[in-house]
């Protein structure tokens, strides 16, 4: 692996010099689509995947220039690991962008007002709709892409404080929080996950206007200190990673097929589910 510089760079006096970062290739590979339209967020269960239904609504719909849909309510969607559907649950999420799935209950977190955190148990049953802390006195808490349940505790990838933040389900306050990593060529940031040992996974991409401008990455913390571990790019003409969870020793990624900047449906692996392999 090649070797990349973190972002600090050292002071003058020398006593923190630049660390490098290992870096890496990613392979993608399709396994199955996902139910239809668009999906923008994942999460294992017991049963199978979890996927987040995305919609386009208000502004969002005026941007992508989409109609407004019947129903607004968006959709989790559990399918078996063949992409079977075995279960739909309805949510009052808008332009949801991650997900998670923890208590019996999932967690859908919106990227568009009224935003928050959206809890729905599996009778379509809202049980609370709460701001991302950390808010501006007065203001929401901004949108989201991405959520993880790991060890009773929800892990919300937030954007307004570019944090990835772990926060107690049932209190709803902030335990541990991490900054995003960003870089010039990657500012964008998607869904996060956590492995079997920890370690914290987030997806990165770069401001581009269609697909093959697209240049989407990785970026893997360390669960024991929070320090960056590595990155990764991934080979061309790989899926457009939006959801990002791990299962079975491999991360899985969903394409939504709809990407900012691009036009719709500009991925040709658009709404597939796939894994993430080093190449």
């Amino acid at each position: 692996a090649a070797a990349a510089l973190a972002q600090t760079p050292a002071p003058a006096n020398g006593l923190n010099p630049p660390r490098k970062i290992p870096h890496g290739m990613m392979k993608t590979t399709r396994m199955f689509k996902y139910p239809k339209g668009y999906g923008n967020g994942l999460a294992v269960a017991p049963e199978g995947l979890w996927i987040a239904e995305q919609k386009m609504t208000g502004d969002s719909a005026k941007r992508y220039g989409l109609p407004e849909p019947a129903d607004p309510r968006e959709a989790a969607w559990l399918v078996d690991w063949n992409g079977k559907l075995l279960r739909t649950v309805m949510t009052n999420c808008r332009n949801c962008s991650g997900m998670a799935y923890g208590d019996g209950h999932v967690w859908m977190m919106a990227n568009q007002e009224p935003q928050g955190c959206f809890e729905v148990d599996m009778n379509s049953k809202e049980i609370s709709h709460r701001q991302i802390p950390l808010a501006w006195p007065g203001q929401n808490g901004g949108g989201s892409h991405g959520a993880q349940w790991h060890n009773g505790k929800l892990w919300i990838a937030a954007l307004r404080p570019k944090l990835l933040m772990r926060v107690d389900p049932k209190t709803w306050v902030p335990e541990v929080a991490v900054s995003t990593y960003t870089s010039p060529d990657k500012p964008r940031t998607h869904d996060m996950t956590i492995d079997n040992e920890g370690n914290i996974w987030l997806v990165l991409g770069n401001d581009s206007k269609s697909y093959k401008e697209g240049k989407p990455g990785l970026v893997k913390y360390d669960g024991q200190t929070g320090e960056i571990a590595a990155t990764y790019d991934f080979l061309p003409d790989s899926c457009d990673p939006h959801g990002l969870e791990f299962h079975n020793g491999t991360l899985i990624s969903c394409d939504a097929g709809i990407h900012p900047g691009w036009p719709n449906g500009d991925s040709p692996h658009a709404g597939w589910v796939f894994k993430i392999e080093p190449a």
